[in-house]
């Protein structure tokens, strides 16, 4: 498995090695060790969820308040995703930055992103299904949200699905009333570096 961290510090593009035969294809989504010696740390399931998404559909920018936050690590197991992470970490010299890696059933890549990162995709098949291993369980009072369609941040969302048909984005109603970063920061809602450094620094 090759694990490259992207221009979001904290999050991590992982491609696995496929090995195919008449069969199918058999791979590793997930190790222990290559987790690790990427990140330097393990990796603390307690959660694991599916989605299955319409195209054009877009999920998040989501977070959670730190501590504890939620970790994930996110593949896509039929169709595909534009899977984007956003920085939301106040104080980081990467704040507002927004990296994106295309998660799909051909390479099998997965995307991880520590506590205190923006999470969103934009569905690109009819049907996409996507996996998510989560650090710490779904907890209401403690998730947030950040309009995936704030220009301030400025996301590239695809116009195109893979069939080539035009794709318009399609949100909850919760994430369509979503705060803009700039009111997210203004409210409070957002983690601060340090708090997220000092929380991850104690799972080491």
């Amino acid at each position: 498995m090759q694990i490259r961290e992207l221009s979001v510090p904290g999050a991590f593009e992982a491609t696995p090695q496929q090995h195919g035969d008449p069969r199918g294809t058999f791979l590793e989504w997930f190790t222990d060790e290559s987790f690790t010696g990427a990140t330097g740390h393990r990796f603390d399931l307690e959660q694991a969820n599916l989605s299955v998404s319409a195209a054009g559909v877009v999920r998040g920018v989501h977070f959670a308040d730190v501590p504890p936050s939620q970790a994930k690590y996110v593949t896509c197991v039929a169709g595909a995703v534009l899977d984007v992470v956003v920085d939301l970490r106040v104080g980081s010299p990467t704040f507002g930055r927004w990296d994106a890696v295309l998660l799909d059933d051909v390479d099998r890549r997965a995307v991880y992103l520590s506590e205190g990162l923006g999470h969103a995709f934009m569905s690109l098949d009819d049907g996409s299904t996507v996996l998510y291993l989560c650090s710490a369980p779904y907890a209401p009072g403690r998730e947030h949200g950040v309009h995936p369609l704030d220009p301030a941040i400025g996301i590239e969302w695809p116009r195109v699905g893979r069939d080539g048909r035009p794709l318009e984005p399609l949100l909850s109603e919760k994430d369509a009333v979503a705060p803009t970063l700039h009111e997210a920061r203004e409210q409070g809602l957002l983690p601060r570096l340090e708090d997220v450094e000092a929380f991850v620094a104690s799972r080491r």
